[in-house]
């Protein structure tokens, strides 16, 4: 089965729902700790597609995060050499970066809880999002973040936008997409994330628990479209992993 390299930053920001869901779309997962000082990321010999979870760091905290010039790294080869790819918060924002754009802390403050997806008329079209538009043009996500990208790189699309206008979801290079959003997220994840912000959100007066009893009752929404994300995803990599096939080389001029 093609293979999906899998950086993880932290501990508590795993793939979560998304990891079972691609395996079930055919794929075989290589789960690498990028913030691990013992283990240097693998080159993409061998991997049909990239997917960089989230975490605490901001895209260039390259201080207090060494390892994240080397996932910038990782993610400029992936989109030169037209490998599927995927973004999660920090991924979509470590991406943007790496590929020419620009991340800042949300002058809006902290975004929270589940958040509607303004789709963009672009995304309808898109050869990853298409489906999960035509099937939910309604959607809902997760949304955990303080930073979010402020430029997007040369020739990137903006596929959906937050009610306040900041970047859902983009196609950042023709294989390369980054979402703001966390399709992997469900109650358990987001508690380990409430639990580090709980004294800042005493102190802005948000209810945790109301907003993780949110998510809860619209697990079921939630996971029935962010898995389309992931089958539709696997789809790709599995196209991309199959070389002379066509496949990856027709889905070029179509995402440019």
């Amino acid at each position: 089965m093609p293979t999906v390299l899998v950086v993880q930053h932290q501990a508590d920001c795993p793939a979560a729902l998304f990891g079972p869901w691609l395996v079930e779309g055919g794929l075989e997962l290589d789960v690498r700790r990028a913030d691990d000082p013992a283990a240097a990321l693998p080159s993409l010999e061998g991997y049909a597609g990239v997917l960089v979870l989230g975490g605490t760091p901001g895209a260039t905290d390259d201080e207090a995060a060494p390892w994240l010039p080397a996932v910038r790294a990782l993610l400029r080869r992936a989109a030169e050499r037209g490998v599927p790819t995927l973004g999660i918060c920090l991924g979509h924002q470590l991406a943007a970066v790496a590929l020419g754009g620009e991340v800042a802390r949300n002058p809006r403050g902290q975004t929270v809880g589940v958040v509607r997806v303004g789709w963009t008329e672009a995304a309808t079209t898109d050869p990853l999002f298409a489906a999960v538009v035509a099937a939910r043009p309604e959607a809902v996500a997760v949304h955990w973040n303080n930073d979010v990208v402020t430029a997007l790189p040369p020739d990137a699309v903006a596929l959906a936008r937050t009610p306040g206008g900041e970047v859902q979801a983009a196609r950042l290079a023709p294989t390369v997409w980054g979402v703001q959003l966390h399709p992997e997220a469900d109650r358990p994840v987001v508690a380990a994330w409430a639990a580090l912000d709980a004294a800042v959100h005493a102190s802005r007066g948000i209810d945790q628990e109301a907003l993780l009893d949110e998510l809860e009752a619209a697990h079921a929404r939630l996971a029935g479209t962010w898995r389309l994300l992931a089958d539709g995803f696997a789809g790709l990599v599995r196209a991309a992993g199959r070389p002379g096939d066509g496949q990856r080389e027709a889905l070029l001029p179509e995402a440019s």
